[in-house]
């Protein structure tokens, strides 16, 4: 067999970094549980000084230290002996409000290891794996990550691009965020809006908890949490309705959405978020496509399929979503606004 030396090469140089990318996701986590990606925001640090400050051994911090700037997530100066992290992959790894919680990304990473066992079963069988039998560090990471996706874009940019349901909700308005989980996207427009009035719905039992318990520890006494599923709440009257990167989790999302339909007002808006995406496969071969057909085979596709739903999978695209919406009586469909990582719908009725 004839071997090309170059694409060998070119290979192995791809699955090298993967490699390091895959051995260092306990190191992101480590360092954020740990407090080192905070400690060193606050100035540059020998592996000794950061020990220090966070109370940690040095010798495993060494380590940490050198692992991260070998994979580009800190800078070393060799001359003083010091690391530091330069604003941009602070605002990333350090900060929680920054544009990207990137530590948050990887309790997702976690999450898909401690279901293995079952993934592995369910691509045997095609049975499912339901949301709340995930590892808790699913939830966690889940409203992280995207928690910092709706501070940079939501209120800036997401609900004005709707054809005046910004104004509606500066006066007043009775909005429900469908599959809200821990609540971040309600809370966040329910400080922003606090003539508004906020429901959100989540058939997860805990995630409504910890919702609750958020709300109350920021004063969002108009927003509300109660435990139920995209076609099982059963107020109406509502101006505009929310699905923030979850309808093409569900096992019926044409019906999670002809729900909505019937629950808002004749004039009212349903936001859709969902992950970026193009509508064929090649659209989609690229690095955020990567992440979020990984995402897809170990946590989308399983949640829909435990429900006998159509699977839709985090990379839906534009196509499928507008036929969903169209199936559920929606009578104008368009795309609102976009970000690297997230499609975002205006339907109305």
């Amino acid at each position: 067999m004839s071997i090309n030396e170059a694409r060998l090469n070119d290979f192995l140089g791809k699955a090298v970094g993967d490699l390091g990318a895959a051995i260092s996701a306990t190191l992101i986590l480590a360092g954020d549980r740990l407090g080192l990606y905070k400690a060193l925001s606050q100035g540059p640090a020998t592996s000794t000084e950061l020990a220090a400050r966070t109370g940690t051994h040095e010798r495993y911090v060494r380590e940490w230290l050198a692992n991260q700037a070998a994979g580009g997530y800190l800078s070393y100066d060799p001359d003083s002996g010091r690391y530091r992290l330069e604003e941009e992959q602070a605002l990333c790894l350090a900060d929680p409000g920054g544009p990207v919680d990137l530590p948050g990304a990887y309790y997702i990473i976690e999450a898909v290891f401690h279901a293995l066992d079952r993934t592995v079963d369910n691509f045997r069988s095609g049975e499912g794996l339901e949301w709340g039998e995930h590892h808790p560090c699913l939830f966690h990471g889940t409203e992280r990550f995207f928690r910092a996706g709706y501070n940079a874009h939501l209120l800036n940019e997401w609900l004005p691009a709707l054809d005046g349901a910004a104004a509606k909700l500066s006066s007043g308005a009775k909005v429900a965020d469908v599959g809200c989980g821990h609540g971040a996207s309600t809370v966040l427009m329910a400080q922003a809006y606090p003539q508004s009035q906020f429901v959100g719905y989540d058939y997860h039992p805990e995630s409504i908890r910890i919702a609750g318990e958020r709300a109350r520890s920021v004063g969002a006494d108009n927003a509300r949490f109660e435990v139920a599923d995209a076609t099982g709440y059963h107020e109406g009257g509502f101006d505009l309705i929310a699905f923030f990167d979850c309808l093409h989790d569900m096992g019926d999302p044409a019906g999670a959405a002809r729900h909505a339909r019937q629950a808002l007002k004749p004039d009212g808006h349903c936001l859709l978020v969902e992950p970026f995406a193009g509508d064929h496969v090649e659209d989609n071969l690229n690095p955020v496509g990567r992440v979020y057909y990984g995402a897809s085979s170990q946590i989308c596709v399983p949640v829909s399929l435990a429900r006998q739903g159509p699977a839709l999978g985090a990379q839906a695209g534009e196509v499928r979503l507008r036929a969903v919406m169209e199936e559920a009586g929606f009578n104008q469909f368009r795309r609102a606004a976009q970000t690297p990582f997230n499609l975002v719908f205006e339907a109305r009725p």
